[in-house]
Order: C-alpha cells, then sequence, then structure tokens
C-alpha cells in the first residue's frame, strides 16, 4: 500500500467509524435531561451528520481497496491477510447496504431491523479492519 492508500483507509474507518461510535453512545446510552428532549444530547444531530457525510468516503475507500489492494493481492498470490481480507469484503456490502436502506424504511420494524444489521456489521467491520492491519504488521 502506497502513502495515500493508508491515509485514506486510517482516515475513512476514523471518520466514519469514529463518528458512528460517537452517535451510537449519543442515542442509546445518553439519557436526557429534559423529558420532552428530541434529542439525546445537544451534539447528536451534528455527530450524526458527520457519519453520514463522511459515510461516502469510506464506500469510496471500499471500492478504491477492492480494485488496487484485494484483486490486486489475490492475482498476485498474496496470503497474508487474505483471511481478514475477505472478511472485510464480506462485511462492506452489509454495512453499506445497511446504512443506507435504514434511511429509507418506512416501517419501525424495517428500521429496527436495518439498525441491528447496521450497528453489527459496522462493529465487526472494525473489529476486522484492526485484525486486517495487525495482520499485514506481523507479515512485514
Amino acid at each position: 500500500m502506497n502513502a495515500f492508500d493508508r491515509w485514506l483507509f486510517y482516515a475513512a474507518n476514523l471518520l466514519v467509524g469514529g463518528s458512528g461510535l460517537v452517535y451510537a453512545v449519543l442515542r442509546y446510552l445518553v439519557k436526557p435531561t429534559d423529558p420532552y428532549a428530541v434529542v439525546n444530547h445537544p451534539a447528536q444531530p451534528l455527530v450524526q451528520h458527520l457519519h453520514l457525510w463522511t459515510a461516502p468516503l469510506l464506500v469510496f475507500a471500499f471500492g478504491h481497496f477492492f480494485y488496487h489492494h484485494a484483486w490486486a493481492g489475490w492475482r498476485g498470490g498474496v496470503r497474508e491477510g487474505r483471511r481478514s481480507g475477505l472478511t472485510l469484503l464480506a462485511l462492506g456490502g452489509p454495512m453499506i447496504a445497511s446504512g443506507y436502506l435504514l434511511q429509507t424504511a418506512t416501517s419501525e420494524g424495517g428500521r429496527t431491523a436495518w439498525i441491528v444489521i447496521h450497528v453489527a456489521a459496522s462493529l465487526l467491520w472494525l473489529a476486522g479492519a484492526a485484525g486486517h492491519l495487525l495482520a499485514h504488521r506481523r507479515a512485514h
């Protein structure tokens, strides 16, 4: 991976993953002081918007890495990081699709299902991304 690829991978995962984790804490763990509050914390809408605005960077990075890193490594017979890389490929689709689908769900049950899928796939993605980085660092 060249310097741009490393920067893109770190930046996309830190911005999107970090804002997603902060949003989840604000949305599901913080209790509002006002029982009539629309949001749990005043920063919650800003963090949600940051997550939505930066998500396309991770989608772009996913496509970039599929072509320039995963596909090239597969064709070149690179073995290190293959298992964690395939795990990321398998998680990327559900994470990305559920992120878009939860915004367009029309029923409460459908929205809840997409949120559960998105949160699960995203947490597994972040763990897989950390594992993939460790696998490559150990190999070099």
